[in-house]
């Protein structure tokens, strides 16, 4: 450590003829002032000032100190991301279907449904649920609402744990295949109809995939056009005869 006691007229003086002897600045030093200068009466009892100039040492280890946590502040993020991708569940099909399964029971239970059974079958990205129980009923509702719902939330529980898009169905005692047998007599029925009076006919609000089985029931009739109208869940289906 460098430093050096220096006397001047004035502590200014003191301290400039300190770094000019240290060669050194202002702002690498540490100044003690020891003594302000004291002019006296009629030049008795004048005595000069003096300073103790103290040249700084370099803080190494507190930069050696800052630098490994800056290194570490780096690296604790590469590794907490390392952690969660080894940690995260991978999407997987078969992790969808499992999810889907998992969340079609917990509804169930909320309803009081303690004894379904769910089996699935997949075909590509079509996956379809199989439903059984002896309060099935409650899981189809009136005119399959509650069903056509629970499928809906079903396929996004399924596309969020999936790697691919995913086609859901939800089907309970084939409730699918009596309402398609339905819908497709209720269809001839209506078409005969918008014929008979000369007029459109509408049906009720219905799910996008039960318009398309009623469009594609009367796609075979030339006499008759159908299309769509409002928008979901409102939207309806109407037929039109042809002119």
């Amino acid at each position: 450590m460098k430093q050096i006691t220096q006397t001047g007229t004035t502590v200014e003086n003191a301290i400039s003829a300190a770094l000019e002897k240290l060669q050194a600045t202002r702002e690498e030093v540490t100044v003690n002032v020891i003594q302000n200068e004291k002019k006296g009466f009629l030049g008795f009892g004048s005595k000069p000032a003096e300073v103790e100039v103290i040249v700084n040492e370099p803080e190494a280890a507190p930069l050696e100190k800052e630098e490994a946590v800056m290194e570490t502040a780096v690296a604790e993020p590469e590794e907490i991301l390392e952690e969660l991708v080894e940690e995260a569940p991978k999407a997987t099909n078969e992790r969808a279907i499992q999810e889907t399964k998992d969340y079609i029971q917990s509804i169930a239970k909320g309803m009081m449904i303690d004894d379904l059974t769910i089996t699935h079958k997949q075909n590509g990205k079509q996956v379809s649920f199989y439903l059984e129980s002896e309060k099935v009923a409650m899981l189809i509702g009136k005119r399959g609402n509650t069903l056509n719902s629970l499928q809906q939330l079903a396929q996004l529980v399924a596309n969020k744990y999936s790697n691919q898009f995913m086609m859901v169905e939800l089907d309970a005692e084939n409730y699918r295949e009596r309402r398609q047998e339905t819908l497709e007599q209720l269809a001839d029925r209506m078409a005969d109809k918008a014929i008979r009076t000369g007029g459109r006919v509408q049906f009720e609000p219905m799910p996008s995939y039960e318009r398309k089985v009623i469009h594609q029931a009367l796609s075979r009739r030339m006499d008759i056009d159908t299309y769509s109208e409002g928008k979901d869940p409102n939207r309806y289906l109407v037929i039109e005869p042809l002119k």
